[in-house]
Order: structure tokens, then sequence, then C-alpha cells
């Protein structure tokens, strides 16, 4: 991800940094041991704000350090621009809200707006929200899974499913008895959606000859389909 300008420096961001948050009423000075820039207004916890010319991991490290001397902290960054950029940015913005960081963009750009400052969240301690719907979906996944049939870190497109697991029941059922009526197939194999999976055909193994009966195509009889490792 490049700067917008690339003689930028950190001290470019500074001036703009502190003109935002002595609006806000704080005192403000830069290099305060180990702060790129301190705010203090009384009565408040002081605000610490980290200088970058772009996000790295070292600019969350020091963020995340500076966290020992008080919540508030910001890092500031110039602002981006395209939609490239944005789409970093906001990614970069997610990651700093679970880190309890917050983000400031310094308009760098030549025009009207140069030097305007915003903030993109302030920060505060992070609560995930847990997703129940795909929570169940990935337990019910592990424990209806055969075996241990893939390969972690491997491609999703050669990954063996619960779902191409069951599509194999299905098949080897056909292979065996030849057209079937779905319900038959989920009753031999145990696999309670095979009508489904059956008219679905996700893998091109299956063909319907009649109302309700299923039969193998030629793929579905010349294919490699093991359950498990």
């Amino acid at each position: 991800m490049k700067s917008p300008r690339p003689s930028l420096l950190e001290t470019d961001l500074y001036l703009p940094v502190k003109a935002h948050f002595e609006g806000l009423g704080y005192d403000v000075k830069a290099e305060v041991k180990d702060a790129d820039v301190m705010a203090v207004k009384p009565g408040e916890a002081p605000v610490i704000i980290e200088l970058k010319t772009g996000f790295s991991l070292i600019l969350l490290q020091q963020g995340i350090a500076r966290q020992a001397l008080t919540d508030q902290v910001y890092l500031a960054v110039p602002r981006w621009k395209g939609k490239a950029g944005w789409r970093m940015f906001k990614g970069n913005i997610a990651l700093c809200k679970r880190l309890g960081l917050g983000v400031i963009s310094v308009n760098v750009a030549e025009g009207p707006e140069k030097g305007t400052v915003q903030v993109h969240h302030d920060p505060r301690p992070f609560v995930p929200r847990k997703n129940k719907i795909k929570s169940a979906k990935l337990l019910k996944e592990f424990e209806t899974r055969e075996g241990d049939p893939n390969l972690g870190g491997s491609k999703a497109g050669g990954r063996v499913t619960t779902y191409r697991q069951n599509a194999v029941r299905c098949r080897a059922y056909l292979l065996e008895h030849g057209p079937s009526k779905g319900h038959m197939v989920a009753k031999a194999t145990g696999v309670g959606q095979a009508t489904r999976i059956l008219a679905d055909n996700h893998y091109g193994w299956f063909m319907r000859v009649s109302l309700g009966v299923y039969a193998l195509t030629d793929a579905g009889l010349n294919a490699e389909t093991p359950l498990k490792s």
C-alpha cells in the first residue's frame, strides 16, 4: 500500500493532529518520552497519538504498547484515496477496533481540505458479537463429517465436506442398486437430505429419470469419491 505522497513525513501529520485536539480543548505536546503526540485535558485520561505515513505492523505494535500508559490511544495516518486504498484502510480500521485503538486520518493532498483531520474510530474496549447461526453450522459440520479427510491449509475447492460425503453415500447406493427413489436412498444410507442432494446435483453425478426417481450420470459412474482419509 503506497503513500499518497512518497516524500511525506510523519512530521507533516503533526500540526493537523495538534490543531484537532487543541480544538477539543486539549493541551498538546510532541515527543513526550515514547509518545509521538500527547494531549491532556484536566479531569480526563491523557491521549496518545502515534504518527505514521502508513499502516504497518510496527504502528499496531506501538499502539498496543502505548495502551500500557492510557486507554486513549490513536493511530494517525494519511488519508488514502481510491477504492483499493479505502478498502484496505477500512480493513485496518476493523483491526484497530478489535485492538481497542482509535484511528485518525489526515488529508495531505493539495487543495482546500489539506490538513483536515477525520476521526474514524475512538478507542474503546472491543466486545466481539458472536454469530450464533454460523457458529452452530460450524459445529454441525465438524460433528457430522466422517473422519479427517482434508489437509489443513488446502484450497476450498478440493476440500471434502459433510455434504460431499453424503453425496458419495447416495452415489454408492445408486451404483449398487440402480435408479431409486430419493426416500429409499435416504432410508438406506441414513442421509436425511438425500432427495435434496440428488435433485441439486451439485457434482454432476445424478439425474432424475422419472418422478422422484434418480440415477447416475456418466460423471457419477466414473467419479472417484473417497469418503475419508
